[in-house]
Order: structure tokens, then C-alpha cells, then sequence
């Protein structure tokens, strides 16, 4: 990866266009899908939020050299469709013309830092619709966290509501991922009840004034079929933190045979495997599909 980065750090600080050169050039994805026909996507937008902790380890997201490093590693795997990030991440990416026929979808709001006294309220301060599409990316994901008892919420939901709306207009994906969430003893839960996650499942769906181009990524709970059964809205699902990889993995796989199931979002879990091989956590991951 040395000379990886030596190519980056080179190319940011005498020719910043060749960001946008090589966003051109890339060739895009001819559909969301792989020959599995389910979507199969790296999530690495955690740093952004603050979000850096992977098991035990505080900082393990904060080396960007290794990070970029097991990217690359999960976007070679077979059967891999696609990759979620902030632009930092994206632009790495594609100084390294990895993301040749890879769905690409750009973090929009980060501003909810992980531990914060403002984590609520989470405002966009990442990728706008109109950057996605001049990218030639494939769409754009919101984290939107519903806490009922904290008046920044309507805010988030404002906000969320018009990337929606600016996503689907350009013909878009909005991928939504929604959370009933409260405050305890100082910091934000996220509610992962069954009942919880249909709630937050239909005050999503609902959001902006199209939904044509919208999709949820939800995260795998009790009671799947419950949850896939509140919205018609293509759904991808959230890996999240695993703990027991073996029963993270069954279900998923019996999640995904839900008709609206599209595919797997996944970051830490397989960036970040127990054991540390990356290809073969994503090659598991991909054989679910």
C-alpha cells in the first residue's frame, strides 16, 4: 500500500483534478446487481462520525493507510457489486482505479459525531445529490435517527426528506437507513426492538415526495419477516458491529430470502474480521447471496 499511497498524496498535491479526471474515466456499473443477483456493498463511511471503534480496538478505522488497504482487498473479491463511503474515502478510490464497474454510493450527512452532545442532530455535511450525480455515482445514503423525545429531530427528518427528494429527481438511489433511537445516560441507542424498527421503517418509507428511487438499509433483528414486511421499498441490510460472526451470517441468510431483500451492506464486520482475513469474510459474506 506504500506505493498506493505515495500515488495519492502525489496526485492531491499537484493534480486535484485528477479526481475528477479519473471519475470520467471509471466505468460504471451496468446494474446494482451481481450474477448472484443481490447486491453485495463495502460500507466505509464509520471515520467520518467519529466512528472508529472496531470491537475492542478504539482505532482501528484511524489507520487510512490500511484501511484503504482492505478496501481494496474486499472490492477484488468476486461477487462484490459496490462500495459506500464520504468523498475523502471515494476519491482514494478512485486515484486507485478500483472502482471500475462498482456501484458507488456517496455518505451524505455526518455531522451527528459518535459520543457527542449534538449526535441527533446529524446535518449534512457530506455529499449533496448534485456532486453524486456530477460524479457519476450511483446514489447516496442518509442515517437517520428518529429520537422522539429530542426536538432536533424534526431537523433531521426536514433534511432527510429533501436529499430524498433532490436524489429521486435525479433518478438517484436514496438509501435510507432509519433508527428509532433515545437518549441514555448520555448517549444515543439505538432502539433494535422488532417494534422499533417497524416504527422507524414507516416513518422512512413516508420521507420526500417521490419514493420510486428509495431505498432502506436496515439492520437484521428478530422477527425479519415482521421488519421486511412494513414497506414495499427495496431493502439492503446492515451488517453493524458483530460480535459472533457464525450467527451474524445465518442470519443474514435467512434474512435475505425476504422478497424485498436486495442485498448486503457491510463494513466492519468484513473490512475488520476476527482472525483478520478480510477475502475470506467477504467471500462467506457473498456466498449468503
Amino acid at each position: 500500500m506504500s506505493e498506493n499511497v505515495r500515488r495519492i498524496v502525489s496526485a492531491r498535491v499537484n493534480d486535484p483534478d485528477a479526481v475528477a479526471t479519473a471519475a470520467a474515466r471509471r466505468v460504471k456499473a451496468t446494474s446494482l446487481f451481481g450474477e448472484h443477483g443481490k447486491a453485495m456493498i463495502i460500507a466505509a463511511d464509520h471515520p467520518a462520525r467519529g466512528a472508529t471503534r472496531v470491537g475492542d480496538d478504539p482505532h482501528a478505522m484511524a489507520d487510512r493507510f490500511e484501511l484503504l488497504d482492505r478496501l481494496c482487498t474486499a472490492l477484488e473479491r468476486p461477487g462484490v457489486t459496490g462500495v459506500l463511503a464520504t468523498a475523502d474515502i471515494l476519491e482514494d478510490l478512485l486515484l486507485l482505479g478500483v472502482l471500475d464497474g462498482k456501484s458507488v454510493f456517496g455518505s451524505m450527512n455526518r455531522a451527528g459525531l459518535a459520543g457527542s452532545v449534538f449526535e441527533i442532530d446529524d446535518r449534512f455535511t457530506g455529499y449533496d445529490a448534485e456532486t453524486i450525480a456530477s460524479m457519476g455515482f450511483d446514489g447516496g445514503k442518509t442515517l437517520t435517527r428518529i429520537a422522539l423525545g429530542d426536538p432536533a429531530t424534526p431537523s433531521v427528518l426536514a433534511s432527510t426528506a429533501q436529499a430524498i427528494n433532490e436524489l429521486n429527481d435525479r433518478q438517484l438511489i436514496a438509501m435510507v437507513e432509519p433508527f428509532l433511537s433515545v437518549w441514555q445516560d448520555g448517549k444515543i441507542r439505538n432502539d433494535l426492538s422488532t417494534d422499533a424498527v417497524v416504527k422507524s421503517i414507516a416513518i422512512a418509507s413516508g420521507l420526500g415526495r417521490r419514493s420510486a428511487y428509495t431505498w432502506l438499509k436496515l439492520p437484521v433483528v428478530e422477527g425479519m419477516e415482521r421488519v421486511l414486511a412494513a414497506s414495499t421499498l427495496p431493502a439492503l441490510l446492515l451488517g453493524g458491529e458483530v460480535k459472533d460472526a457464525e450467527a451474524a451470517f445465518a442470519s443474514w441468510g435467512k434474512a435475505l430470502k425476504q422478497p424485498t431483500a436486495q442485498g448486503l451492506v457491510v463494513g466492519r464486520s468484513l473490512l475488520y474480521p476476527a482472525g483478520g482475513d478480510v477475502a475470506g469474510a467477504v467471500d462467506k459474506a457473498v456466498s449468503l447471496l
